[in-house]
């Protein structure tokens, strides 16, 4: 029986095991599909402490798990498919395989919800991207025309931020007004460098064939009409999806899935802490995600004491 298990490997989990593990508890982390999380997925992260020159992403998580590793984390490429909390030792299963762990650390993070374009897909981190605060800022998207999909308040967060660097931002969405916030929406349809394009979707992002974005094909849900807009990235924000629906029913989540803490790291099952975007709605970042990694594991450490006293 495993003491601590961390299901993610993002910096949150990462740097939940790097903390575990320097207190001799030698954690077993699950992976899920994607080591290192979705920052694998950035070519460049300049907004990290430590690294002027900013670094890839790939490159900061590899170093982040050989850091923890060096102490005694042990790595399981596997994801989890089942989970039962509802008594000590906690189960999983991962990959068909029972594993049983004394206290539990989730720190499953959560996905980007794509457009479902195959375009989409082909041209991520080629000018597609999900983060304007990761990417906006580099070379290939200053003083370009950009595109942000989105009507809620990240997409208008993302639209505002990216007038620093963009010649103009179009904010491309669906209905005729804004699901944001009024003042969300009123700071980004004030401000002269977003250009609001009302009752319309992506239905194509150009150019596969050049191997870069160069615009996007955009249909007007009430007239079908198709235009093509010219632009050098599109920044997709229309939400995010939680990695926990395994624990649905098991542990107390809002209505979006995200996991609700109760005080600090803690959940409302007793050796069971978060960490990280599956239970971050607000920032989602990566020195965020690290900084509740190293909570949830401080207070997993003392929960672990506690019952040997």
């Amino acid at each position: 029986m495993e003491k601590v298990v961390i299901i993610g490997s993002g910096c949150a989990g990462l740097t939940a095991a790097l903390y575990t593990a320097r207190a001799n508890l030698a954690p077993l982390v699950l992976t899920g599909r994607q080591p290192g999380g979705l920052l694998t997925t950035t070519t460049v992260v300049e907004n990290y402490p430590g690294f002027p020159e900013g670094v890839d992403g790939y490159e900061l998580m590899s170093r982040m798990q050989k850091q923890a590793e060096r102490f005694g984390a042990r790595m399981q490429f596997a994801t989890v498919e089942a989970a039962d909390l509802s008594r000590q030792p906690f189960a999983l299963t991962a990959d068909g395989e029972r594993i049983e762990t004394e206290c539990l650390i989730i720190a499953s993070g959560a996905g980007h919800r794509h457009l479902g374009l195959e375009s989409e897909r082909l041209l991520e981190n080629k000018g597609v991207t999900y983060c304007a605060t990761c990417d906006g800022a580099l070379p290939v998207f200053r003083n370009q025309p950009l595109v942000v999909v989105g009507g809620g308040d990240s997409a208008c967060e993302e639209a505002l931020y990216l007038t620093r660097f963009g010649s103009v931002v179009y904010l491309v969405h669906r209905r005729d007004a804004l699901r944001a916030s009024r003042i969300m929406a009123e700071r980004a349809l004030s401000h002269p460098k977003i250009k609001p394009v009302w009752d319309s979707v992506v239905a194509e992002i150009l150019d596969v064939k050049a191997g870069k974005v160069t615009g996007v094909r955009l249909k007007n849900v009430k007239t079908q009409a198709e235009t093509e807009l010219a632009c050098a990235g599109v920044f997709v924000a229309i939400g995010h999806v939680p990695n926990t629906q395994v624990f649905k029913g098991q542990i107390e989540m809002d209505e979006a899935g995200y996991i609700l803490p109760k005080g600090g790291a803690a959940t409302n099952v007793p050796g069971v802490f978060v960490a990280g975007d599956c239970a971050d709605r607000v920032y989602r970042q990566a020195i965020t995600a690290a900084g509740m990694g190293c909570a949830a594991a401080i207070e997993a450490e003392r929960y672990l004491a506690a019952r040997q006293v």
